[in-house]
């Protein structure tokens, strides 16, 4: 069988990414209007906006490092783990993003940064002492894909607009409260309806950006099989990462849970319940039921010993 050289494009996630930003844009423009009419101040509104905006899409590769506890290691520090990375963008023609480790014990990775040329991907010290070296592969696989497909890129931007949707929410409530004696009816009004304007965008950028999220984590797991030609091997990662994070107290998760939407699986507690339905990845069933086919179709059981 001929071995892919690149990841293999994806139209439907391209379309997904491109519509997903079309609508948060219109949205983020009458976000941002709405503000001005009721805040009676367009000067603050936009600088204040544009400049998160800019924060976010440029800086957000070291928030999430720092968030999450990662930093940066040489070749020197972690030989198999940027072997692996060498290897695997050889293989896909990508430029080698920044090697990170956090020292959190779940066990998780994630991708973040702007573009190919700057990007980050960072593993915990937790799934480094729970994977194979197959299964290390696969997961990896997965994360470089989403920095080919660049959609790390979309999503960060797509989660800025509920990120200041939150911030004016803040804003306006200790606007109110230490006000002093601005605070008449007419504030009152224009706090509640800051409010409702801010609460209406993000609910609405809340659901677009979950249904763009569970999308290219499918994605980027059939990028990653196709790619390593392993899909048995991401399954296993797949099952063995889940069933750790479940066992892990939801107490110890919550700082975890903010960045769900970047991990290659989502921190969520034994019993996630309705949480479930808002996820930032599809079920485990579902990515597995994916890899198994794909698996199929690439023949892997008739060839198990063939390296990636």
């Amino acid at each position: 069988m001929q071995m892919r050289s690149r990841f293999r494009s994806d139209r439907r996630l391209t379309v997904r990414m491109t519509v997903t930003l079309f609508l948060l844009g219109l949205l983020y423009v009458a976000f941002v209007a709405a503000l001005i009419v009721l805040l009676k101040s367009w000067v603050l509104v936009v600088v204040v906006a544009a400049g998160m905006l800019g924060a976010q899409y440029w800086f957000s590769d070291r928030v999430a490092l720092f968030a999450m506890r990662g930093r940066v290691v040489e070749r020197e520090e972690y030989p198999e783990l940027h072997a692996v990375v060498d290897r695997l963008c050889a293989i896909a023609d990508l430029p080698k993003p920044v090697v990170a480790v956090s020292e959190l014990g779940m066990p998780n990775a994630f991708a973040t940064g702007r573009s190919p040329d700057h990007a980050v991907v960072c593993v915990t010290t937790g799934l480094l002492r729970r994977l194979e070296p197959a299964e290390l592969e696969g997961v990896l696989a997965h994360e470089l894909s989403h920095v080919a497909h660049k959609d790390v890129a979309v999503i960060t931007v797509a989660s800025f607009l509920g990120v200041i949707a939150g911030l004016i929410v803040r804003f306006a409530f200790y606007s109110q409260v230490f006000g002093g004696g601005r605070r008449d009816q007419n504030t009152a009004a224009v706090f509640a309806a800051v409010m409702g304007v801010s609460a209406a965008v993000y609910a609405l950028s809340f659901l677009m950006i979950r249904a763009l999220s569970r999308y290219r984590e499918l994605a980027a797991d059939r990028a990653a099989a196709q790619l390593t030609g392993r899909p048995s091997a991401l399954a296993s990662a797949l099952t063995k990462v889940s069933g750790d994070i479940a066992r892990i107290p939801t107490k110890d998760l919550r700082t975890a849970q903010a960045f769900n939407a970047f991990y290659f699986t989502p921190a969520l507690g034994a019993e996630p319940g309705a949480a479930r339905l808002f996820s930032t990845h599809p079920s485990l069933e579902q990515r597995l039921d994916q890899l198994g086919r794909i698996s199929a179709e690439l023949g892997e059981a008739a060839t198990p010993g063939r390296a990636g």
